[in-house]
């Protein structure tokens, strides 16, 4: 309206060109001024007072709209983006979830409950949004990719969990992640047909999990021992009440190194009862004896008050 309304008036009120209507209208609203054309009539330098009144006001609007729009869209996402790049940079001992499907969003939200660092890899741009909004480091791309899992700090992870919608882009990411780091620990999700895990574990995959398989079990177990299920959906879960099932690394730094169970005073000092014992390259020891010895690299799985378990964390 107002490229059409300015060139008019000064065509019938200075006597200019529309051409030059139209320039002397812009450099007007624009703010810009640069004085070659001027109006010379006092009917047109009082068309000129309205349109600035007028003009400039919602031509500034209309910067600062665009403005707003390019803070609050695409260029705040640009920045969010690279604080996630740089973070993930600093990444160490983390974990890289592979899909954020509605397994992924459940591990993911277990391993912030549980202060685990980890980058979610996910190429769908609705669910990227949704990662932004639960401020979960990102990174859109193929899990399968080399580059992407190398961006993901693949190199320095603990761990990566392929939890996508198919067993062949389980199958390939996990190809992928054990050629760019041997050593490093996979947990793949299963459909549960019948030779994908074998294939799995061929892989590289260290674990395979069929969730199917984990919910019928579970589902026949509530059937056959319920109160053993509860007991330990309590012992895992409810936190809140104060109790909790934990494992503890023993470390060099530890006083309980060489120490029975009897001389480790846990139970007099903490009140936590010692479930189980994981050494390496051994098998698991259940229900240890009060003469079991702990020794250094031990993981104890222990049962107690949360914040007692808390306590002897520090002492370990």
């Amino acid at each position: 309206m107002f490229l059409v309304i300015g060139p008019v008036g000064y065509t019938l009120l200075e006597g200019t060109s529309f051409l030059n209507g139209l320039y002397l209208t812009i450099i007007t609203i624009s703010t810009v001024g640069y004085g070659d054309i001027v109006p010379t009539t006092a009917f047109g330098r009082l068309f000129t007072v309205l349109l600035i009144f007028s003009g400039v006001g919602y031509v500034m609007y209309i910067f600062s709209q665009i403005t707003e729009a390019m803070v609050e869209g695409g260029l705040q996402r640009f920045v969010e983006r690279r604080k996630m790049q740089k973070k993930m940079t600093r990444l160490q001992q983390h974990y890289i979830v592979c899909g954020f499907g509605r397994i992924g969003q459940e591990i993911c939200s277990i391993l912030r409950e549980n202060n685990r660092s980890f980058v979610v890899v996910e190429n769908d741009d609705e669910v990227l949004r949704e990662l932004d909004e639960l401020a979960y480091l990102a990174l859109q791309g193929d899990a399968s990719d080399d580059d992407t899992l190398l961006k993901a700090g693949i190199k320095t992870a603990k761990g990566l969990v392929a939890v996508v919608s198919t067993d062949a882009e389980n199958l390939y990411i996990t190809l992928t992640a054990r050629g760019i780091n041997p050593g490093l620990f996979i947990l793949t999700r299963s459909s549960g047909t019948p030779g994908v895990a074998k294939k799995l574990e061929r892989a590289g995959a260290t674990k395979v999990i069929s969730p199917y398989s984990i919910g019928a079990r579970r589902m026949a177990q509530l059937i056959v021992r319920p109160t053993v299920v509860n007991f330990l959906d309590l012992a895992m879960e409810a936190r809140e009440l104060g109790l909790c099932m934990d494992e503890l690394l023993v470390t060099e730094q530890a006083s309980l190194v060489d120490k029975t169970l009897m001389q480790s005073e846990l139970r007099s000092k903490y009140d936590i009862i010692v479930v189980a014992i994981q050494r390496p390259n051994t098998p698991m020891i259940f229900n240890p004896g009060s003469k079991t010895k702990i020794q250094q690299d031990d993981i104890l799985i222990v049962l107690g008050d949360n914040q007692q378990i808390s306590a002897l964390a520090k002492t370990l």
